[in-house]
């Protein structure tokens, strides 16, 4: 089963370019299938790794970022792959 984590953040005002620095700075300490990383206005930043894994199984995240780099808490969230 392929799973993928979802990490988003946002920037405080004009901290976007920092925040994504640091997000891709971030290593996980095992090798997910594939990462990604994208950004989108209002200096928000997203991170999207995908494991072969079950839903349920422990997986490494990345951190919160420090509270002066975000204007609240990273959301988090799960996906399963279902197929085409």
């Amino acid at each position: 089963m392929t799973v993928a984590l979802m990490w988003e953040a946002r920037a405080v005002p004009g901290g976007g370019a920092e925040l994504l620095d640091w997000a891709r700075r971030q290593e996980l300490p095992l090798r997910p299938l594939r990462r990604e990383t994208l950004r989108a206005p209002q200096d928000r930043v997203l991170v999207i790794t995908w494991w072969d894994a079950a839903y349920d199984a422990e997986l490494p995240e990345l951190p919160e970022p420090d509270e002066g780099l975000v204007t609240r808490a990273v959301h988090r969230w799960r996906f399963e792959s279902v197929g085409e």
